[in-house]
C-alpha cells in the first residue's frame, strides 16, 4: 500500500517587517495596543510592487525542495492554494512550474481561501495514495495586500503577504494519517471580495470585506470539531498529538481552539504575531517555523486546522 509523507518544508516572507506603528505612520486610523490585544499581530510583510504570488511561492518551494533533497524536475504534480493568483489564467501553479524549470508535471490552483493549504494537502495525499503521482509540491501563497481597503481599519491591519510549501512523496508508511475538508456556501457573505473583472473594467467591490464577529464565532465552533473528527477517523487520540498548528488569523481564535482541544499553550504553534493573516500561506509558514527551530521532531503527530471564506474548513493529521 502507498502512503504520503512530508519530505521537506519551506516558507518565505517578502521584504522587511511592517509594524503596527508603521501602519499608523502611513495614515491608518488605528492603535498598536488595540491591534495587539485583539489579534496578537505586531508585524506583517508586504510584497513590493510587481512581486506576485508565484514569486513568493518560488522562494518557499525552493526551500522545501532543498530540505527534501529533490530537484524540481522530479515533481509530477504541483498544487498552489491561493486567492490572489498572478492573473485570471493561466494558473499560478503553471507559472510557478515554469519558474522552477519543471516540464510535464500536472499543475493547477486550488481556491479555498484561508483553508486552501489544508484542502490542497488533502487533495495531494489522495493523488499519491491512488498511485498516480509520487512527488508533489503543495504551496499556499497569497498577496492580500493587493485587495485591502486601507480606509477600513478593521481589516487592513490583519493581513500580510507570504508563502509556505511542502514536498510530499510516496512512502511505505503513512505520514498523513487523516484528513477532513468541508464547506458551507450559505455563509459566503461574511468574508469575501465581491468584485470581478468584466469588459476590461473592475465591477463591484474589489476589496476584502469581513464581518469579523461572525467569522470569529464560526471559526471557534468549527476548528475544534474538525480537528476532533480527523483524529477520530484516523483512530488517534488527541492525547497522542504533540502539536496543533491552526490557521494564523487571530491569537484569540488560536488560543480558544487549543484550549477546547485540551492542548497545552506550549503545544500550539503561534506565528501570527510576526506575519499577520497570510491566508493560505499561514499554516505552512507556521509549520516551517516549528520544523526549522526544532520544536517538531521526527515521529511526532501534528494536526493542522484551517478555516476560510466560502465558508471552507478542514484538518490534516500528520506524523512527521
Amino acid at each position: 500500500m502507498t502512503f504520503a509523507r512530508i519530505a521537506g518544508v519551506g516558507g518565505y516572507l517578502p521584504g522587511e517587517p511592517v509594524t503596527n506603528q508603521d501602519l499608523i505612520a502611513r495614515g491608518v486610523d488605528t492603535d498598536d495596543a488595540w491591534i495587539v490585544s485583539r489579534t496578537g499581530i505586531r508585524t506583517r510583510h508586504f510584497a513590493a510592487q510587481g512581486v506576485t504570488s508565484s514569486d513568493l511561492a518560488l522562494e518557499a518551494s525552493r526551500r522545501a525542495l532543498a530540505m527534501a533533497g529533490m530537484e524540481a524536475g522530479a515533481l509530477d504534480l504541483i498544487l498552489v492554494a491561493t486567492s490572489t493568483p498572478d492573473m485570471i489564467f493561466p494558473s499560478t501553479a503553471t507559472i510557478l512550474q515554469a519558474k522552477l524549470g519543471n516540464v510535464g508535471a500536472a499543475a493547477f490552483d486550488l481556491q479555498a481561501v484561508c483553508a486552501g493549504f489544508v484542502y490542497a494537502l488533502s487533495v495531494a495525499e489522495k493523488f499519491i495514495r491512488s498511485g498516480s503521482h509520487k512527488k508533489v509540491l503543495v504551496v499556499g501563497a497569497d498577496v492580500f495586500s493587493r485587495i485591502l481597503d486601507w480606509n477600513d481599519r478593521n481589516t487592513c491591519v490583519l493581513f500580510g503577504d507570504g508563502a509556505g510549501a511542502v514536498v510530499l512523496e510516496a512512502a511505505e508508511y503513512p505520514g498523513i494519517l487523516g484528513t477532513a475538508i468541508h464547506a458551507d456556501g450559505s455563509k459566503n457573505a461574511i468574508l469575501n471580495v465581491p468584485g470581478q473583472v468584466s469588459g476590461g473594467k473592475v465591477t463591484g467591490d474589489p476589496f476584502l470585506r469581513m464581518d469579523g464577529q461572525a467569522v470569529f464565532k464560526f471559526a471557534v465552533s468549527i476548528l475544534p470539531s474538525v480537528a476532533q473528527q480527523t483524529c477520530d477517523t484516523a483512530g488517534v487520540s488527541l492525547d497522542e498529538v504533540s502539536w496543533l498548528i491552526p490557521h494564523q488569523a487571530n491569537v484569540r481564535i488560536i488560543e480558544f481552539t487549543g484550549k477546547k482541544l485540551g492542548m497545552k499553550p506550549e503545544q500550539v504553534i503561534v506565528t501570527v504575531g510576526e506575519h499577520g493573516n497570510t491566508s493560505a500561506a499561514s499554516i505552512p509558514l507556521a509549520l516551517d517555523a516549528a520544523v526549522r527551530d526544532g520544536r517538531i521532531q521526527h515521529g511526532q503527530k501534528v494536526i493542522l486546522v484551517g478555516v476560510g471564506g466560502g465558508f471552507t474548513w478542514g484538518a490534516v493529521l500528520l506524523r512527521f
